[in-house]
This record gives C-alpha cells, structure tokens and sequence, in this order.
C-alpha cells in the first residue's frame, strides 16, 4: 500500500501554477519585446537570422547618420567656397576696371584698397569652421588655424596690410565610411580649394650621379611611392610618374635637378620617410627636410612657382595700388581667372561628393525597411494570436486558484498565500 500524504496535492498544485505563472511572464516579456524569440532554444535557426539582420540594421543606421553628417560637411564647404567665388568676381571686374587706361592712379589706388579688403574676407573664409568646431580647409588638422597673415607696411596704403598668407593645415585625407568597407572623401584641405596656379618645384642640386642609399620612401600629396637602394634619380621621376600623386616628374636638362610639376593647381606636399633614416628629396635638394608644422619647408636653392589665390590678389592689390595697369590687366588678371577655374572645379567636385553621398543615403533608408521587415518576419510576435493566448493563460491560472483554493484545506492555502 502507498500512503498518500496530504502534502502530495499541495506540492503537484504548487508546480502546475508555477508552471502556468512561467508561461504567463514568458509570453508577458515576448509582447513587451515584441518578439517570439526570448531565448535561443525558442527557435534556435530564427535566432541566428535575426541577431545578423539586427546587427546589418545597426550597421546601416550607423551609415545613415555619417551620410546625413558627411551632406552637411558637403553644405557648409560649397557654401563657403561660393562666397569666395563671389568675393572673386568681384575682385576680377577691379582688376579690369584697373586695366582701363582712363583711370588715374589715385583712381586705381582706391580700388587697391578694396581688394585689400576683399582679401581680407577672403582669407576669413578660408579660415571657416563647421558646427563642431573643426576648421573646414585645414584638412587633418582640423583644430589648426589653416591660413596665417604675415602683415607688414605697404606702398601706397598708409598703413599694416597682409603681405603674405601662408597655409598651415594638412592635407585632406580624412575619410568617412558612407556604406559597408566604401568610404568617402569628406575634406578639402586650403591648400587645393584656394589655390590659383600649378606649382614647380625644381632643384638646383645636380643629381645625375645621385644613387639611393637604402631602402626608404617618399611621400607626395600623401601617396607613399617605395625606392629601393641602388635608384637613380631617373628610376625615382619614373616611379613618381607610375604613382597616383598628382604631380609629372622630369630632369631639368641644364641644372639636371629634379623638377616636381603639379598637374593640377594646389599645394605640393613632400616628405620623406620618417625613421627610415634616408631622406631622398632631402639630398636630391627639394626640401630640407620634414616640417612639423605643417608650412612647406623647401630646400634654401629649390626653385619654387605657382601662388595660392592669395598670392594673386595680393600681387593685384600692389599693382593697382602703385598705379601697374599693365601687370593689373595682364599677369594680375590671368591669375584671377586661374584661381575662379579652380574654385569652380573644386565646388564642383565638392557637388559631386554630395550627390554620391544623397544616393547613398537614399539607397540606405530603402535598406532599413527591407532589413527591418526581414528581422520581423524571423522574431518579430504576432500580437493579436499572443493576446488571446496570454488571456487563455491567463483564465487558466484563474481558474487553477479557485479550484486549489477548494480542494485544498485552509491551512495549507494561507501556507500558499
């Protein structure tokens, strides 16, 4: 014979309603989550599903923003850049009227001092920050003033005037990833937007005997071209030549030197290796050697050509200042017009960027929908069956309480309670 203690239907009572009070609250989180997937052995193939296309929503979120941060990065710079332009125009129909021959000198002196002014919020401009605080044209150095005036006294104003403007940022090489391992070029260093002419740089060092002493590189524009011991100086023009620097190498047949020529109007920037202890465009006579500070830092006989659009207005504002209506209509003239040209490609190319990065985006936002759909249709709860599964449960549980409550003695119920 068995004895049945009267313990035995209190404990079987105790685990069927904690059995249907564990349904309760699993189902209860499941409708709060707005998931079917609470734990992994849930629906283990589900769960795997719905962990990567909730990580691919987070990722495409992630983009999203950097689109939306990149377009307005995209917006302040040609906002800035077509001001210059404006400013430019302007600058271009002085340099005309200066050329004119029925003006005095006191007339042209007059517009020497606008243009003086005009430079000034040129280089204002130039100096513009974002919403963040970071200065737009100084490129990796984005917390570093760009363009810096040296002032000095100038014929014919009476007073202290910029007499040089000089760039002090980096190079833009800051990047932004706008989708999945694609980044985008989001800077645009000073040293290529306010540009006006190709520069050259060539050395007055004869470097026909010149053999590379040991294995090192050179940086141009940021592009890391490798030599190698035993180069001449012919190997490395060739080698610079096959690189995607923007520059065309030769030999100065007369000086025979090396003579780095922009294809494009910007700012050379030439380094050599850091720690490799070889400085090759140090002994071929280019640079002294690598500057910290970002400024140019030529050799003391390298012959160097090719101005910042600074340079342009400046050389415009002496000459129409000294009453030079023939430099004003002609080199002071020309040189307006190079630096326009080149504004103008830049903001276009700056345009361009932004219509990549608005199809991006675009593309993105079409994306989290279809992603989002997928995740719901691995995990995501149907609501109206869970609802009248909780209250059937939950009727259940109900009712469980009323019949224990019956069956079972008092004592044991407030023992439950």
């Amino acid at each position: 014979m068995f004895r049945v203690s009267t313990n035995m239907p209190n404990d079987d009572m105790q685990y069927r309603l904690r059995r249907k009070e564990e349904e309760l609250s699993s189902l209860q989180a499941k409708i709060a989550n707005q998931s079917r997937i609470r734990e992994l052995r849930d629906d283990p193939l589900a769960a795997s599903h719905a962990v990567r296309y909730d990580s691919f929503i987070r990722r495409l979120e992630r983009f999203e923003k950097n689109t939306l941060d990149a377009k307005e990065h995209y917006h302040f710079v040609d906002g800035y850049m077509r001001s210059a332009i404006d400013i430019m125009q302007r600058v271009r129909e002085l340099a005309v009227q200066g050329a004119n021959g029925i003006y005095t000198r006191e007339d042209t002196a007059k517009m020497g001092v606008e243009v003086n002014e005009l430079l000034k919020e040129l280089v204002s401009i130039a100096n513009s920050s974002g919403t963040d605080g970071k200065y737009l044209f100084a490129g990796d150095k984005a917390f570093t003033v760009p363009f810096r005036i040296s002032e000095g006294t100038v014929d014919g104003l009476g007073r202290e005037a910029p007499v040089r403007v000089e760039y002090r940022g980096a190079g833009a090489d800051r990047r932004i990833e706008i989708s999945d391992r694609t980044y985008g070029k989001l800077d645009i260093g000073g040293g290529e937007a306010f540009w006006a002419e190709k520069m050259i740089v060539a050395s007055a060092v004869d470097s026909s005997d010149y053999v590379v002493p040991g294995e090192s590189s050179l940086l141009i524009d940021g592009v890391r071209i490798p030599v190698n011991p035993g180069d001449n100086v012919r190997a490395i023009a060739a080698k610079i030549n096959d690189s995607a620097a923007p520059v065309k190498a030769y030999i100065d047949p007369e000086t025979r030197g090396l003579v780095l020529e922009g294809t494009e109007p910007h700012l050379l920037r030439l380094e050599d290796e850091a720690g490799s202890g070889v400085g090759v465009l140090r002994d071929l006579g280019l640079i002294r050697g690598n500057s910290e500070q970002g400024a140019p830092n030529w050799a003391a006989g390298a012959r160097v050509s090719g101005g910042s659009l600074f340079d342009v207005v400046i050389s415009l504002r002496d000459a129409l200042l000294s009453g030079d209506q023939q430099f004003a209509g002609g080199q002071g003239l020309g040189g307006v017009d190079q630096a326009l040209d080149n504004l103008g490609t830049r903001v276009a190319d700056i345009g361009s960027r932004a219509e990549r990065v608005e199809a991006t985006w675009g593309r993105i936002n079409m994306e989290i929908p279809n992603v989002t759909e997928s995740l719901s249709r691995e995990a995501g709860l149907d609501l109206a069956s869970a609802s009248v599964e909780f209250n059937m449960l939950d009727l259940a549980h109900k009712a469980a309480l009323q019949t224990a409550a019956r069956i079972i003695p008092p004592t044991l119920l407030d023992f439950l309670r």
